[in-house]
């Protein structure tokens, strides 16, 4: 039998893009265990909302993540209005999920870069962010931001979008069809990629329902659940466009979820943006006050649903604000989804739900028998690549061959 150690990743590590903490257990090469330790990232955001006005408040929260910039204001607008019976104008909610279905683009651009990355298909990693430039392009075009876009307010939005930017605007995201579309046969078609991620990290449909984990997450094992259709807001229920599922619930069906949605956001945003030409008035009710009242807010971000809850008293600051971040859930089905499988192959597996990003890189790893240095980051990084090497020369394959003629 083989002894038994520990290889601490974190709570800093390029590995994962919130300081988490996670212990794996090792036999040799294989998983045998993991213990995980959040709330390293306590900030004091709710506490905060309390003492901001609700126009600070969803500056605020467009803070608690970079990439999901707008998911959190979002739920949080939301949360205002339905603690105060605020109304939005119907031009205002298009232009939610414009903004919205954009960042899931730009969201799952960045996952699918950084999980080429780990696999050692770094060709893949540098087409996918130059082609997520140019989602970033749009959002400049619209918000004057390329992140953190300010666009939220209770009872509306801050901007509209102008009426000669539409053919611009529709023409940019249009262009985006023909990468993704590479990157969809490119998942599909290379058998190094499939090697590496079919069957690795199974979370089956039960303990998706058992851990309450939420988005791809969830999707990506058959659970077939979605806020946007669930709970209808913004301009979702008044286009149409369909909730993606696969069955395996491996690394490879969580990657061609998100692909596939990434189709579906464009499909969204451009009947939206028609929308937008028939569809007139203000893009702002300009409320006044938040009556007293209880309200929440539901989001599905490009991780899962976010949940922000907003008591008013009356007053122009939050009496109370509790966040909820899909991380929060997804992290912790780790524990049975790595278990099994090899150090290598826990790169992938942990990095699969797309925690949120802390930008914070720094690992130590420890052999609790000799207190010797055994693992750095570029080491973890340098196992999955080494995998990803074996199976190429196994398999013959040179993979992707990234060309978009």
């Amino acid at each position: 039998m083989s002894k038994r150690s520990i290889i601490p990743i974190g709570p800093y590590h390029a590995l994962q893009e919130e300081p988490e903490f996670f212990k794996l257990h090792v036999e040799g090469e294989k998983v045998v265990g993991l213990d995980i330790e959040l709330g390293y990232n306590h900030r004091g955001i709710e506490k905060l909302s309390e003492s901001k006005h609700y126009d600070q408040t969803v500056f605020l929260v467009e803070r608690i993540c970079g990439i999901c910039s707008t998911s959190h204001p979002i739920a949080c607008v939301q949360a205002i209005e339905d603690a105060g019976d605020i109304e939005v104008p119907e031009r205002a909610l298009y232009i939610r999920s414009i903004i919205g279905e954009l960042e899931r683009i730009h969201s799952h651009m960045l996952w699918l870069g950084l999980a080429g990355h780990f696999l050692g298909f770094n060709t893949v990693w540098m087409w996918a962010w130059r082609h997520r430039e140019e989602v970033l392009n749009v959002f400049e075009l619209i918000t004057g931001n390329r992140n953190h876009y300010a666009m939220m307010k209770a009872g509306g939005v801050r901007r509209d979008i102008k009426a000669e930017d539409i053919p611009t605007i529709k023409k940019m995201v249009a262009d985006l069809k023909a990468p993704l579309t590479l990157f969809k046969k490119t998942v599909a078609d290379d058998p190094v990629i499939q090697a590496r991620t079919k069957g690795v990290g199974v979370l089956s449909a039960q303990q998706v329902i058992d851990y309450a984990a939420l988005g791809p997450t969830a999707r990506a094992s058959g659970v077939k659940i979605d806020v946007r259709r669930d709970h209808p807001h913004a301009a979702y229920g008044l286009v149409d466009w369909d909730v993606i599922t696969a069955q395996n619930g491996d690394v490879f069906d969580k990657a061609v979820v998100r692909i596939l949605e990434m189709f579906e956001s464009i499909r969204i945003i451009e009947q939206c943006l028609d929308k937008l030409k028939t569809v007139t008035g203000s893009v702002d009710s300009n409320p006044k006050e938040v009556k007293p009242g209880e309200g929440v807010g539901l989001y599905e971000a490009p991780r899962g649903e976010v949940f922000h809850y907003i008591r008013s008293d009356g007053t122009n600051r939050p009496a109370r604000h509790k966040v909820r971040a899909p991380s929060f859930m997804n992290v912790i089905t780790d524990r049975e989804a790595v278990i099994g499988h090899t150090v290598a192959d826990a790169t992938i597996i942990l990095a699969a739900v797309d925690p949120c990003y802390c930008c914070t890189e720094r690992m130590a790893a420890v052999d609790v028998y000799s207190g010797r240095r055994v693992f750095t980051a570029a080491d973890m990084i340098k196992c999955s690549q080494q995998k990803t090497a074996e199976l190429r020369k196994k398999l013959g394959a040179h993979g992707p061959k990234l060309n978009i003629a």
